[in-house]
C-alpha cells in the first residue's frame, strides 16, 4: 500500500509498515503526494526544563479551538515507540584564520540572514551550559539584532550599505571595520500572495512540551498574519506522510487543523519535503512568494537522511521557486547540522524556536523579512590594500566563505535579504606597520611589500545581487578611504552593542585573538540597553560568565 493515503470526509488515518502517523477531526481533507561539510560534532545534554514557559506573553495566547479526540499515533503500547537517542549534532567550522594581505588580498562571502545559532546557544545557556563551540555561528548571533543603518533612499537598490571604522575595543593594534546592508521596507499592503505549506514533524520524537506543542503555537501565530489573498496547506509526516490540510485563506481552520496534531512513530522527513514540495508545485502564485516550512527536531531516520543527498533534492527545487524554511525545536536529538544546511541551501533561511515569545519574533513580527524577497544571491567582496591594511580576518561567516571567482559567476548560489532585512559583517584589521597577529617574515621576497603611493584606499568594497525573478546580477562598489582607520576612538552605540556580540560569539567558540578580552568587558562594552532583547543579551553574557 502506498504509504500516504488520501481519505474523504472529515478524519485522517494513514499507516506505514512501523507505525499509525494521527486520526485528524475537523480537517479540510486528505490530499496524496505521491560541496562536503565540516566535521560533525555530537553532544550530550542534560534532560532541560519545559521550554518556552519562562516566555509566555499575552500576545501569543492564540485562540485555537479546544482540542478534539484524537487517534493514538501509535500502534500499540506506548512502551513500542524507540526513544529518541538523547544526542545532538552540529557541523563545525574552524574560526577563520589570520590574512596576510599581501597573499590573500581578497574576501569573499555570501549573507546569511539566519538567526538560528544565537536562540540554540540561549537555550544552552538557560539551561546551565556553555553551547558546544561547533553550535556557535557569530555572524548569526550578529545578525540576530537590528541596528541603525540608513533605509535605502528608493527601491532603484533594494538596500543600503553603510561602511564604518572603529579602534578594536580588544586589541590596541587594530581596528574593525562593519559593513552593514538594510533592506528597502514592504509595506503589507504591498505584499505579495503567499502560498505556504506547513510542514510539520509528527513522529515519536516530537512528543516533547519544546517540540509539537510549541510548533502549534508558532505556526497558529503565523496564521494568523495571513491575508486574503494567502493560501497556507499542512503537511505532516512520520513514519510516512500525508496531507491534513488542503490550501485555504481561512486563519481559523489552519488554526484548527494545528490544534488536532498529536506525535508518534518515525521520522520520514524526506518523504515529508517531497510531498510538501508537491503541494506547493499545486498552489504555485506567479509573481507570489512560494515556500515550505519545515518544523522539526531534524531527526530523519526513515528513508533519505544524509544531508548532501537533502541538499542535492533540495537544490533541485528551488530553482523552481520554491524556497525552504526550517524551523529547529526541540533538545536531545536536535540536529542542526542538516537544519541549517538544507535552508541555506533551500534560498531560505533558519531559525531555532526555543520560546513563545521566539515563535512570535521570528515569525509575526519579522514575517515581511522572512518571506518577502527583495534581493537574491547576494555576495560580497572586499579587496585590502597592502598598503594600508597588512592583516585581517572576518569574524564569523566561515561556512557561508566564496572563492574569488565566484563572486562574478552568476551561476552560484549565495544569500537572500528580505523586505526590512539588515546584514552585518564585521572584518579585525591590522593597519600596516602596527604590530599584527603574523610576525615579519625572514625573507624578503614572501613579505609582500606594497607599492608607494596608493596610500589613499584601505579597502575596495563591491556587492551583486539579483532582483527577484532575475538571472543576472548588478554590481555595487564602495570605497573605503584610509584616513578611516586613523581612528583611535573606539565603537560607540549600535557599532558598540555589534562589537560586543562578536566578542560574545567568538568567546563561545574558544577563539584564541580576544587575549584577555573577559566577560565583564562584554557586558561593558554592550552597554545599557533599553531594549528586550537586548537586555536579554547582555545576562545572557553574564550566564556565560558564571559556566567559564
Amino acid at each position: 500500500m502506498d504509504n500516504t493515503t488520501r481519505m474523504a470526509g472529515g478524519s485522517l488515518a494513514f499507516v506505514s509498515t512501523a507505525a499509525l502517523m494521527m486520526a485528524l477531526a475537523g480537517c479540510e481533507g486528505v490530499k496524496d503526494g505521491s560541496e562536503k561539510h565540516e566535521r560533525v560534532t555530537t553532544v550530550d545534554i542534560e534532560a532541560p526544563a519545559e521550554m518556552g514557559v519562562a516566555y509566555e506573553s499575552a500576545e501569543m495566547a492564540m485562540a485555537p479551538p479546544p482540542p478534539v479526540s484524537v487517534a493514538a499515533p501509535w500502534i500499540g503500547d506506548h512502551d513500542m515507540m524507540i526513544p529518541p537517542e538523547d544526542r545532538e549534532r552540529y557541523a563545525g567550522e574552524e574560526v577563520s584564520p589570520i590574512r596576510v594581505t599581501a597573499n590573500e588580498p581578497v574576501s569573499t562571502f555570501s549573507v546569511d540572514v539566519d538567526t538560528g545559532a544565537y536562540a540554540n546557544a540561549r537555550r544552552f545557556l538557560t539551561m546551565g551550559q556553555l553551547p558546544p563551540q561547533d553550535a556557535v555561528r557569530t555572524e548569526e548571533m550578529i545578525n540576530y539584532f537590528r541596528y541603525d543603518y540608513a533605509a535605502p533612499a528608493d527601491r532603484s537598490k533594494p538596500f543600503s550599505v553603510t561602511l564604518s571604522t572603529a579602534a578594536s575595543p580588544w586589541n590596541e593594534e587594530a581596528k574593525l571595520v562593519r559593513v552593514g546592508l538594510r533592506g528597502y521596507d514592504l509595506p503589507r499592503s504591498e505584499r505579495p500572495a503567499a502560498n505556504l505549506v506547513f510542514l510539520v514533524d509528527v513522529s515519536g520524537s516530537m512528543d516533547s512540551p519544546d517540540k509539537l506543542p510549541l510548533v502549534k503555537r508558532a505556526l497558529s501565530g503565523l496564521a494568523s498574519e495571513m491575508s486574503r489573498d494567502d493560501k497556507v496547506s499542512i503537511v505532516v509526516y512520520a513514519g510516512s506522510t500525508g496531507v491534513v490540510l488542503e490550501p485555504t485563506s481561512n486563519p481559523a481552520k489552519v488554526r484548527a487543523a494545528l490544534a488536532r496534531l498529536g506525535a508518534g512513530g518515525s521520522t520520514a522527513g524526506a518523504a515529508g519535503l517531497d510531498l510538501a514540495y508537491s503541494m506547493a508545485e499545486q498552489g504555485f502564485i506567479e509573481g507570489g512568494v512560494n515556500r515550505v516550512i519545515l518544523a522539526t527536531d531534524g531527526d530523519f531516520n526513515v528513508g533519505m537522511s544524509d544531508t548532501d543527498a537533502l541538499i542535492d533534492k533540495i537544490e533541485k527545487k528551488r530553482d523552481s521557486g520554491i524556497t525552504l524554511t526550517t524551523l529547529g525545536f526541540g533538545t536531545g536529538n536536535y540536529n542542526e547540522a542538516m537544519m541549517e544546511q538544507i535552508a541555506n541551501h533551500g534560498n531560505g533561511n533558519y531559525a531555532y524556536i526555543d520560546s513563545a515569545l521566539e515563535a512570535k519574533k521570528v515569525l509575526r513580527d519579522e514575517m515581511s523579512s522572512t518571506l518577502f524577497t527583495i534581493a537574491k544571491d547576494v555576495k560580497i567582496q572586499v579587496e585590502f590594500n597592502p598598503a594600508v591594511v597588512s592583516q585581517y580576518r572576518l569574524i564569523g561567516y566561515e561556512n557561508r566563505a566564496l572563492r574569488e571567482e565566484d563572486f562574478a559567476n552568476d551561476r552560484v548560489d549565495a544569500g537572500d535579504i528580505g523586505a526590512g532585512h539588515q546584514v552585518t559583517a564585521l572584518y579585525e584589521v591590522i593597519p600596516t606597520g602596527a604590530k599584527g597577529w603574523i610576525g615579519e617574515r625572514r625573507y624578503a621576497g614572501n613579505r609582500g611589500k606594497a607599492k608607494a603611493g596608493d596610500a589613499n584606499e584601505a579597502a575596495f568594497v563591491q556587492l551583486r545581487y539579483k532582483l527577484p525573478g532575475g538571472s543576472k546580477s548588478k554590481l555595487l562598489q564602495y570605497r573605503l578611504p584610509a584616513k578611516r582607520l586613523a581612528t583611535q576612538r573606539l565603537p560607540q552605540g549600535d557599532f558598540a552593542f555589534a562589537a560586543a556580540v562578536a566578542a560574545y560569539g567568538q568567546k563561545l567558540r574558544g577563539d584564541e585573538l580576544l587575549a584577555d578580552y573577559s566577560w565583564d568587558d562584554v557586558v561593558r562594552l554592550a552597554g545599557r540597553q533599553r531594549d528586550f532583547w537586548r537586555q536579554e543579551f547582555v545576562e545572557l553574557a553574564r550566564t556565560a560568565e558564571a559556566q567559564t
